[in-house]
């Protein structure tokens, strides 16, 4: 953080409390327990797939630009939740219930700080042209398992899509041009095309031609069996290194492939509210290839990271890694976004 922004936020934050001091009480004490927490700030190996994109820090060169398009504003956001694949019943519930996690709670004691409503919070500070910022509510609005496979076990970025248009077209699902984001997950067995190699997840917009509308979608798809030393990184950690290097961390809920998944879509679903037809915020001259407010922080998951450090994060007493809270207890480890007032990478759990 520059100098510049330091004093900003300092100032801010010193006249926030003097003016609020005088007509709320004082904040009642934090619960954390630190006795049973371990902040630490590990150094990884590097993910397989390229971090070009990531930018670790925060600078003026970072040219994140509003191009007029539209944001999600519109409250709530609705997901519409399709299962592809084999999924148990625990599985979607973890899922489940980190999308229902980004929503403010109704008592906060349900979610402590630092909380996964906390970190969407910096994602509702983008707006649109009319000053309407990205919603805060998101809910899940419909679910849809195709175990069947309607489109076989392995998907191309087209047949994506068409998943999506059988899910419409069989009336499952509303068409939600306002409110909706159209969620598509696969389970480990299936394959997709990029997927490990190139991608861990994408989001588009559906083409009126394949699905008869143009709706905001996004896909991610579980690595664990596939690749987690690629998309469930930092809970695996590439083979090449052998016993050499440090070990991979401890997942928060002990399933590598979906704690890795959360983190991804997480990183989609940022990114999808904030640009969902790929003309809003971005980085770049190309809105074919943009790089988009999680592009900029991948691998980022705490104060001091860069360099191979994921930032300082936290350790339960079974040694589970994690730097935010949700609902019912759950704990997760997501990374951080661009924040456009910080102009800085920016997650609830910082330390500065």
């Amino acid at each position: 953080m520059s100098l510049h922004h330091f004093l900003f936020s300092f100032l801010l934050l010193a006249f926030s409390a003097i003016s609020s001091s005088s007509v709320v009480p004082a904040p009642k004490e934090q619960t954390l327990n630190t006795q049973d927490v371990e902040f630490f700030n590990p150094k990884l190996p590097p993910r397989t797939l390229s971090s070009s994109k990531k930018f670790e820090g925060s600078s003026n060169l970072v040219d994140l630009r509003y191009h007029m398009g539209p944001v999600l504003s519109s409250s709530p956001i609705n997901i519409y939740l399709i299962w592809y694949g084999r999924w148990s019943v625990s599985q979607k519930l973890l899922i489940k219930d980190f999308i229902t996690s980004l929503s403010p709670s109704a008592t906060p004691s349900s979610s402590p700080s630092p909380s996964v409503s906390e970190w969407w919070k910096t994602v509702s500070l983008y707006t649109d042209q009319t000053g309407a910022n990205v919603s805060r509510n998101v809910v899940i609005a419909k679910e849809h398992a195709d175990t069947r496979y309607s489109h076989s076990s392995h998907l191309t970025r087209l047949s994506v899509q068409q998943v999506i248009a059988t899910a419409v077209k069989t009336a499952p699902f509303p068409v939600d041009h306002r409110n909706g984001i159209y969620l598509i997950l696969t389970s480990d067995d299936v394959t997709v095309q990029d997927f490990c190699r190139a991608v861990c997840g994408f989001h588009y917009f559906t083409f009126p031609s394949m699905v008869g509308y143009t709706l905001p979608y996004a896909w991610i798809g579980n690595s664990g069996k596939q690749c987690p030393e690629v998309c469930a990184y930092p809970f695996a950690v590439p083979g090449y290194m052998g016993g050499g290097g440090p070990g991979a961390l401890a997942s928060p809920n002990g399933d590598v492939g979906l704690d890795g998944m959360i983190s991804v879509i997480a990183h989609e679903l940022a990114e999808l509210s904030t640009n969902p037809l790929v003309n809003a915020w971005y980085a770049g001259e190309d809105p074919t290839a943009p790089t988009e407010i999680g592009d900029l922080c991948e691998g980022l998951y705490g104060t001091g990271g860069g360099g191979g450090y994921i930032g300082q994060v936290m350790r339960d007493r079974k040694g589970r890694t994690y730097n935010m809270n949700g609902k019912k207890g759950r704990k997760f480890l997501v990374q951080w976004v661009w924040s456009p007032l910080l102009k800085a990478c920016a997650g609830p759990n910082a330390l500065d």
